[in-house]
């Protein structure tokens, strides 16, 4: 990653003086987690120990993949109560140091999700991963059991019982009562069967679960303790581990921050939705707000919506929408779009995910206003509007096709629920969901119904199975090297009040902050991404209280080197490209939200 850097006045955010590289308190200096020194820590507790420990270690038998990984498959136990009993078959790749005279170990990753595949984040890791990292570790990436190439999750017999199921689904979320009808009677077709069909694996996907998997695999690489970089959910995974076996911890980075207590649910919140502890929407509505505060500020040169009341404008789409969806066609090609309200904050929050996401809401959001009132505009001003949404809505298809959704069986959803439902509680009833996400949407206008209704499969009187070992905490033990928790103001996924709330439970953690925009902070300057690899290599941590600033600001001309595009391909594409050479520059890190795929403009 280019060490670029900048200076910026303070951002609006009370008592912290912001810059490009990393800011300490006055008087401050550099600490060290203190590697090759012994460490006090919590000890890992005596049953978490006999179930990994009492599997011995596999042999993993590497061959080459993809032209410059390998990979393996291992039979690990469905239930660590029962080591010889039944195993469930999970992948792992590697993309070995590149100077291996002096590498330091494994660097396992994750993406998050749940779902996310580890094995695509590894292969990938050329493209966003510094090249100390890359020199240094061997990055090994698992996809965690019923996930990508691991023996998958299936919780229907075919795909034509799954499509049935899922017909309600096919919005970004139910804003009708027609909508929400069907939505709640998808969810729980989806949780009958999950409790199903896909036993024993749903039983048996929980957090906990990965995470003694990840420990057997760390003995397995031949590492005495963890390193671990985890993004998104897995933030989640990363903690887990931290806390069931904190004194096997080498460094671990999480980045993009779920609270586990927030995540689980614990006492009174079981009974809450998962959204209403996590707050994902107040984080996505927060960002939306200063985007457009910011637009006002850069004025109509700058910004299209600055020519009147951005805030507004959003609303008045919004509103539009809702009354009526917005059809037309696109004269070049002759395919029929048809945006929904449901679909325009499904796209809106997408954008968020990126850097550069501003500038996509704000041309979406113009484009809308003259379509959905073509009296106000000029033909030629519509015919443009019409052609940048056609284009948006056809890449948008292109992906989704890319993804697999119809042929063979899909189960990315069914990889997500199997974590989510098994991991943490949810209201009883799914039909009880459409009070609470207009709850949600009342208190985080446009996304708290999206990020609601998530979680609807996961009402506990139709998702029944349980993982009698999930791990519902504590949360705070005191591991064998810190915890490096990163968390970004603007995070439209994971709110960065997860960041603050995580680094507090953890006696030995440091909380790196960081005003960048998108989901997650590594790779968007040269302050997050030197403070994280820093870390990791030599067990450098930032000093206390430091903030770095993303490189690229809504409406400002970007630093130097910025990194404002994520690593798309697939693990096909990645084996035909070559990976950038040293000191060129990298992209972000191909994340997954914790959230299933949103919607976007669609082609009918």
């Amino acid at each position: 990653m280019p060490r670029t850097t900048r200076s910026l006045a303070a951002a609006g955010i009370a008592g912290i003086v912001l810059a490009g590289t990393a800011i300490a308190p006055a008087g401050a200096a550099p600490t060290t987690a203190g590697f090759g020194r012994p460490a006090t820590s919590d000890r890992t507790d005596p049953v978490e120990a006999r179930r990994v420990d009492s599997v011995p270690t596999p042999k993993l038998d590497w061959y080459a993949c993809y032209g410059t990984a390998e990979c393996a498959t291992v039979q690990l136990p469905l239930d660590y109560d029962k080591p010889k009993g039944a195993t469930t078959e999970v992948a792992v790749l590697r993309v070995k140091a590149r100077d291996q005279k002096n590498r330091i170990g494994s660097l396992f990753v994750n993406p998050g999700g749940p779902g996310g595949s580890g094995t695509d984040l590894a292969l990938a890791a050329p493209y966003f991963l510094g090249d100390d990292l890359l020199d240094r570790f061997d990055i090994v990436g698992v996809d965690p059991r019923g996930v990508a190439a691991s023996e998958n999750v299936r919780c229907f017999p075919s795909v034509k019982e799954q499509t049935k199921a899922y017909a309600g689904l096919n919005v970004a979320f139910p804003w009708t009562k027609a909508e929400e009808r069907a939505y709640v009677a998808s969810s729980k077709a989806i949780g009958k069967a999950c409790s199903g069909t896909g036993k024993p694996l749903t039983g048996a996907m929980s957090t906990a679960e990965v995470a003694r998997d990840m420990e057997v695999l760390r003995r397995a690489v031949g590492d005495q303790k963890l390193s671990y970089l985890g993004f998104s959910y897995g933030t989640a995974l990363g903690q887990y581990y931290a806390n069931m076996f904190p004194d096997r911890v080498r460094a671990i980075v999480v980045d993009g921050v779920l609270n586990p207590n927030a995540w689980v649910g614990q006492g009174k919140a079981r009974n809450q939705l998962q959204e209403t502890r996590l707050a994902s929407a107040d984080g996505a509505y927060a960002a939306l707000r200063e985007i457009l505060k910011r637009c006002a500020s850069a004025g109509p040169q700058t910004c299209a919506l600055a020519a009147g009341d951005p805030v507004a404008a959003v609303e008045t789409v919004a509103t539009r929408l809702r009354k009526k969806p917005l059809v037309f066609d696109d004269p070049d090609t002759g395919e029929t779009y048809t945006v929904s309200y449901a679909d325009y904050v499904g796209a809106m929050l997408s954008d968020l995910y990126a850097p550069y996401g501003y500038d996509d809401i704000v041309g979406m959001t113009a484009d809308l206003l003259v379509l959905t009132d073509p009296a106000g505009a000029t033909a030629a001003r519509r015919a443009d509007a019409r052609a940048a949404l056609a284009h948006r809505a056809a890449t948008a298809a292109t992906q989704q096709a890319r993804r697999g959704y119809d042929f063979p069986y899909n189960n990315s959803l069914e990889t997500f629920l199997g974590v989510d439902c098994t991991d943490a509680y949810h209201p009883k009833d799914a039909g009880s969901w459409p009070a609470l996400a207009a709850k949600e949407d009342a208190r985080a206008p446009y996304f708290g119904r999206l990020w609601a209704w998530a979680t609807s499969p996961c009402a506990r009187d139709t998702w029944t199975v349980r993982d009698e070992d999930a791990y519902t905490g504590p949360f705070d033990r005191r591991t064998s090297a810190p915890v490096l928790v990163v968390g970004n103001y603007w995070d439209p996924a994971t709110n960065y009040q997860g960041a603050v709330t995580s680094a507090a439970l953890l006696p030995n953690s440091r909380l790196l902050s960081s005003d960048n925009w998108g989901h997650t902070a590594y790779g968007t300057s040269a302050c997050a991404t030197g403070a994280i690899e820093a870390y990791l290599i030599n067990g450098t941590l930032p000093a206390k209280g430091t903030v770095c600033v993303g490189d690229i600001q809504p409406f400002a001309e970007p630093a130097a080197g910025a990194a404002g595009a994520r690593v798309t391909a697939t693990k096909d594409d990645l084996a035909r490209r070559a990976a950038p050479a040293r000191g060129e520059p990298k992209r972000l890190p191909p994340v997954v939200a914790p959230l299933p795929a949103v919607g976007t403009l669609t082609v009918r």
